[in-house]
């Protein structure tokens, strides 16, 4: 028996990522009431700096609850959201985001942390691979390593007004 395949527009792709950053911004939880896990395929792979790689659901799962732990909350500007395009099932989101770490708040532009880029591959209307890039040192405390963090008078850990 063939593996059969729907084919997807770009629109359709953009929105299946949209709608992964946006159940992210609700705790995990879709639109429609399901699971974040809900829009990956069961052999799906995740990418998270300083995590390293999560392969098929349950470890997925276990790595946005380790990540998702250290948020309080989250916000994805979607409004300027920068999609690249490939032409195939791959393709990159460039954006932003703020939000309160347990270690302190950060917004992009005004602290280090909030930029990132995600590359995805969907098809048949799931993640197939969700490739995260950004800093996870969100509230900047990373200043022995590097100390510019400090130095530049952005310190993260104060409130963002």
């Amino acid at each position: 028996m063939a593996i059969t395949r729907e084919t997807m527009t770009d629109e359709q792709r953009k929105s299946v990522a949209l709608e992964y950053l946006k159940a992210f911004d609700n705790g995990g939880v879709t639109s429609t009431g399901g699971s974040l896990l809900d829009l990956f395929a069961d052999d799906a792979q995740v990418y998270f700096a300083k995590w390293g790689l999560a392969n098929g659901k349950d470890e997925i799962g276990r790595l946005f609850t380790d990540v998702g732990g250290t948020i309080k909350a989250i916000r994805h500007d979607y409004s300027a959201f920068n999609y690249i395009m490939s032409g195939s099932d791959v393709f990159a989101v460039e954006g932003t985001s703020y939000g309160t770490h347990r270690d302190g708040d950060w917004r992009a532009g005004v602290t280090h942390a909030g930029r990132w880029c995600d590359v995805f591959e969907v098809r048949d209307f799931l993640i197939q691979r969700c490739f995260i890039y950004l800093d996870p040192d969100y509230a900047g405390r990373d200043t022995d390593r590097y100390p510019w963090l400090a130095a530049d008078g952005r310190d993260a850990a104060q409130p963002i007004a």
